[in-house]
């Protein structure tokens, strides 16, 4: 079995990318690989409180978190800098995320064997 990262670095409304990279997570997961999420630099906000995603003609990417519990997508990683960069606060807590620093994304990424950037 294959560990997966994906790394989302777009705000959650800039477009068809996160609703195109969430389908793409779950399709893997369903195949019993080993995936796990790093927010960073704009990713942060898919996972703020009070999206206006009906305002951009979006779903909410919120919910879209909310499940990947189901598909054993346990491993959620947001990087602390990108939270204290734009200021992002109220988080959701309904699902388990774990705070990484910068200086050990690194460290992250050698413990996996296909990293997804966009």
């Amino acid at each position: 079995m294959k560990k997966y990262l994906f790394v989302l670095g777009k705000a959650a409304h800039s477009g068809c990318y996160l609703q195109e990279t969430l389908d793409v997570i779950l399709t893997v997961a369903a195949f019993d690989q080993n995936v796990a999420i790093l927010l960073l630099d704009d990713g942060v906000f898919t996972i703020k409180n009070d999206q206006q995603a009906l305002r951009y003609g979006m779903k909410q990417t919120i919910d879209i978190f909310s499940v990947l519990e189901i598909y054993d997508v346990t491993e959620i990683y947001v990087e602390v800098e990108s939270i204290q960069k734009y200021g992002v606060e109220k988080l959701d807590k309904s699902f388990n995320y774990q705070l990484i620093n910068r200086q050990d994304i690194n460290k992250l990424l050698d413990k996996y064997d296909v990293i997804y950037s966009g």
